[in-house]
């Protein structure tokens, strides 16, 4: 069996389930890497740089206006399904 894994530190973060062995089980592994696909670690951000990028993520989506009738007809969808619910009860 092959399985595909990530090495963090002296982990392996492994890409898929292993479903088929129970856990606390002894496994062998044979170790070999994918010397194109190596990714370089990205570095650690302050907690200004991460606020900075969020608020980037954030207002990527103010220049959609389609974005409010969107997320208007989830509302009221919402709202008609859980109307719906409560005159169930009702009954």
């Amino acid at each position: 069996m092959k399985v595909r894994g990530i090495k963090r530190g002296q982990n392996i973060e492994l890409l898929e389930e292993l479903n088929n062995i129970p856990d606390g089980t002894e496994i062998i592994i044979d170790v070999e890497f994918i010397a194109n696909k190596i990714i370089e670690s990205q570095p650690v951000l302050t907690e200004s740089e991460r606020l900075a990028r969020l608020n980037k993520l954030f207002w990527a989506w103010k220049s959609q206006p389609e974005l409010t009738e969107i997320l208007t007809e989830i509302d009221l969808e919402r709202h008609t399904y859980q109307g719906r619910n409560i005159d169930l009860l009702d009954n």
